[in-house]
């Protein structure tokens, strides 16, 4: 077990949604985290990241930093999606490799699995076919930091692990509908119809694909089991098991929201991916990780906070 005490993690997005909790449990364990900001250095430059490491010399290096959004955020930007969250996790890793950083946990995405796994997705089905089309970009980019993690554990005995989180949600999440996941667009829609007197809401696709959601505070803490305990070259989801139909999450959104109008679902909008639920056991036996976050609780916990914090 890697003692963090004391060790010097840098930590990309660290001012993102999921890193300022990574950031907050990191800093709890004693460590010395490292928390610079696109403004100080682009990811996507070689120089700029040859500049990062020689100026911060990290011993631990947590990659988070990445352009994501929905599926209509997905569909418009394709190439940027593909380039940018290639070129910053390639450069990561090649100069990590360089400087002699001991680990490099590297975060993926669920989008890299095929668009028909068989569900629950388990890790080793993750080549058995091509993702799902509206954020296939996105997927294969973030695909490629485990190839280049396994090639350079093979030829160099370099320690990067790579991990596969579900959809995320909580407090601090993105709220912006056109860059939003489906959670927190859905909590915005609900909200704003409520205090309109509107009707009903409209939303993407059919309402039949399923997802499952990970409470970002189990994801921030299952990161950080993994920069202490897991050192192997497989790849490791991270979620809860359990899988909710859009349709049910709706529901459940204007339930604590308090929106009691009706949901108008565009079909003619893509669905994206059919079913999402992944087998979480890799990551029980290999360090110990499982959700603790009830659902709805997390999901009341994400409604208050968007409420009390939406003007800003």
């Amino acid at each position: 077990m890697r003692r963090l005490a004391g060790a010097r993690v840098l930590v990309t997005g660290a001012s993102g949604f999921l890193g300022r909790h990574v950031v907050e449990v990191l800093r709890a364990r004693g460590a010395d985290v490292l928390t610079p900001g696109h403004k100080d250095y682009d990811l996507t430059r070689e120089a700029e990241v040859m500049r990062l490491y020689a100026d911060l010399a990290p011993q631990l290096v947590v990659h988070l930093a990445a352009v994501v959004g929905g599926i209509g955020a997905n569909r418009a930007n394709p190439g940027r999606y593909f380039y940018d969250n290639l070129m910053m996790g390639v450069l990561l890793a090649e100069y990590g490799r360089q400087h002699g950083v001991e680990k490099l946990l590297a975060v993926g995405t669920i989008c890299s699995y095929p668009k028909f796994a068989p569900v629950p997705f388990r890790e080793e089905s993750l080549w058995d076919g091509y993702p799902e089309e509206t954020n296939a970009p996105y997927g294969l980019a973030k695909k490629m930091l485990l190839v280049q993690a396994q090639a350079y554990r093979a030829q160099y005995g370099f320690n990067m692990i790579h991990l596969l989180p579900v959809n995320l949600y909580g407090p601090g999440d993105n709220f912006h509908l056109e860059t939003s996941h489906v959670i927190p667009a859905l909590i915005r829609k609900c909200v704003e119809a409520r205090e309109r007197g509107a009707g009903s809401v409209v939303c993407w696709g059919d309402g039949s694909p399923t997802r499952e959601f990970l409470y970002v505070t189990d994801c921030a803490r299952a990161i950080v089991l993994a920069l202490e305990r897991y050192d192997s070259a497989e790849p490791v989801n991270l979620g809860v098991g359990k899988e909710i139909a859009i349709r049910e999450l709706a529901a459940l959104v204007a339930e604590a929201t308090g929106f009691q109008g009706t949901f108008e679902w565009d079909a003619s909008k893509p669905n994206g991916q059919p079913r999402r639920a992944l087998d979480t056991s890799r990551a029980a036996a290999r360090f110990g990780f499982r959700a603790e976050v009830d659902f709805p609780a997390g999901l009341a916990a994400t409604v208050q906070w968007y409420l009390a914090n939406r003007s800003a």
